[in-house]
């Protein structure tokens, strides 16, 4: 039987997210699946900006009639600040600090469900003002992009929880520190995505 090997800071390894055989795959595996979703967004926002001015009549609504710079500058700073707080979380993990390491990834957890709640009140008053997914091209391409960022947050925010509620008892270890990085990782791409969109969608549709 084998027996877990007890970890303390002076034995914790530098580089315990890439320790193992078992974690070095992971992040293989990782960056797979990075380039595939990196490739989707890129057809995303081309099909968006092919899209972006298909609206049927002047009555409907443009992106300059609808986007509202501060509410999605409060979106995007509460999102680039939980990309802060994944660092914080990981610099703790390095020094297995997993108390501190936890506290900071809940702070990742709530900036990121802030960011979806002020999504959702954005799309809510955009369909209030009709448009919707189906009003136009525009539409279609909008929400396509927007909202598949969105449910990438959702997935990081489930992921994050499911790593702190099935690790909250066991700690650090070679087998979870992979995972947490991991996580972090991906957490930074949805950041750098939606970099992208407050530039393209929002900073351009103001501009026309």
């Amino acid at each position: 039987m084998q027996v877990e090997e007890k970890f303390t800071y002076e034995t914790w390894p530098a580089h315990s997210e890439k320790a193992t055989l078992e974690a070095k795959n992971k992040f293989i595996g990782f960056w797979l699946f990075l380039g595939g979703e990196t490739v989707l967004f890129a057809s995303l926002f081309a099909t968006y900006l092919a899209l972006k001015d298909k609206v049927p009549n002047t009555s409907m609504p443009h992106a300059k009639d609808l986007f509202e710079l501060p509410l999605t500058f409060a979106a995007t700073m509460l999102l680039l600040t939980s990309s802060l707080t994944s660092v914080y979380a990981m610099y703790h993990m390095k020094n297995f600090a997993f108390r501190k390491m936890m506290l900071w990834l809940g702070l990742t957890a709530l900036l990121g469900a802030g960011f979806l709640g002020l999504e959702i009140y954005e799309f809510t008053n955009y369909v209030h003002e009709g448009h919707t997914f189906t009003s136009s091209a525009f539409g279609s391409a909008f929400y396509t992009l927007v909202g598949f960022h969105g449910g990438h947050v959702a997935f990081g925010l489930l992921w994050c929880l499911t790593l702190m509620f099935r690790n909250s008892k066991r700690g650090l270890d070679l087998y979870n520190a992979p995972k947490f990085y991991v996580f972090s990782l991906y957490w930074h791409f949805i950041d750098v995505v939606w970099v992208f969109i407050f530039t393209v969608v929002y900073l351009m549709g103001m501009v026309g």
